[in-house]
């Protein structure tokens, strides 16, 4: 998804309309996640990009996408764009002692 939102709609107050974009950026994600994931991958990442223009766009995390909009409705600007796009993650496990092995400090009852 590639968009620019605009933030200042004539007859619309701009907190609502900033609650417009938001619900349709979780909404999207919500969208996505919800696809089948391919063999091999855990779950579903996401590269996001936001600004108050395309030229301008930052890397963010998805989590705080909303956080970051509201900065940036908060500093006047007129449109953000967003760019979002799915990518296939897998988790990276760090291996468990085995439950069979207790601490030193168990014995001693």
């Amino acid at each position: 998804m590639k968009k620019t939102f605009s933030l200042q709609i004539e007859g619309k107050h701009p907190d609502r309309v900033l609650d417009a974009v938001k619900h349709e950026l979780h909404k999207y994600v919500k969208r996505e996640r919800r696809k089948a994931l391919p063999a091999g991958v855990d779950y579903w990442d996401f590269d996001c990009t936001l600004g108050a223009d395309a030229d301008s766009a930052e890397a963010v995390h998805v989590k705080a996408l909303s956080a970051r909009l509201d900065e940036l409705a908060q500093g006047g600007a007129q449109q953000v764009y967003v760019a979002i796009a799915a990518r296939a993650g897998v988790r990276q496990f760090q291996a468990r002692p085995d439950a069979g092995d207790a601490p030193a400090d168990a014995e001693d009852d």
